[in-house]
């Protein structure tokens, strides 16, 4: 047991003090590599999202954090993987034949992901043309709901009841947002042919006016 023991310690120290090392770098790097992107592309959209002088300021920082979410979050994925590659390689795990696979497999699944591109681009000139963003009020063909999340593929809602909707972009024909700029309300008021209109219009306007405060 000992000997057993010792013939272990003498091929894992050596790899560790090696290939041990890297992947901890590895791993480290990613972790700090993710973070400094996460903060260069915040600072960067910022910057370069031109302001629209017809939108407020929320409205603006709206549109600028449903960018940063996306942008971020497809960063990360490519970070991990290529990561993952890395560490598959030091471990010794040959990545060629990785990559050859996933090729085949792509090829394979290319008819079935048809929808997933569509959705992805889709999703891509949604965000550019700012139809939406996260926290606005929007109606897809009859789902109306917050905005809660806005990734590549999908659009969250989450509606009235609580209720949660996943909403591929590539399914959406229509997307009404009821919250964007400005939103109006119109209301039918009857009142008696004897009223005196200006004292009307008066308190209707004093009414709206304490309700939007």
């Amino acid at each position: 047991m000992k000997e057993l023991i010792m013939k272990w310690s003498e091929l894992l120290v050596p790899w560790l003090l090696s290939h041990g090392i890297k992947i901890l770098l590895i791993a480290v790097g990613a972790y700090i590599l993710n973070k400094i992107s996460k903060r260069s592309i915040e600072k960067i959209v910022r910057v370069a999202v031109v302001s629209d002088k017809f939108l407020s300021k929320e409205a603006e920082r709206k549109r600028e954090d449903t960018l940063i979410r996306i942008f971020t979050w497809t960063l990360r994925i490519i970070i991990l993987f290529i990561a993952t590659l890395m560490i598959l390689q030091e471990i010794g795990i040959p990545i060629g034949p990785i990559l050859t696979g996933a090729g085949i497999i792509g090829l394979a699944v290319g008819f079935g992901g048809q929808y997933l591109i569509r959705d992805i681009i889709s999703g891509f000139f949604m965000t550019m043309e700012n139809q939406y963003r996260i926290g606005d009020v929007v109606n897809f063909d009859g789902t109306s709901g917050l905005v809660e999340d806005i990734s590549l593929r999908k659009t969250t809602l989450r509606d009235l009841d609580g209720t949660v909707h996943h909403i591929p972009h590539g399914e959406i024909k229509k997307a009404s947002n009821l919250s964007k700029d400005f939103a109006r309300v119109n209301l039918n008021i009857g009142i008696a042919y004897n009223s005196n209109l200006e004292h009307v219009i008066e308190i209707v306007n004093r009414t709206g006016k304490d309700l939007s405060e």
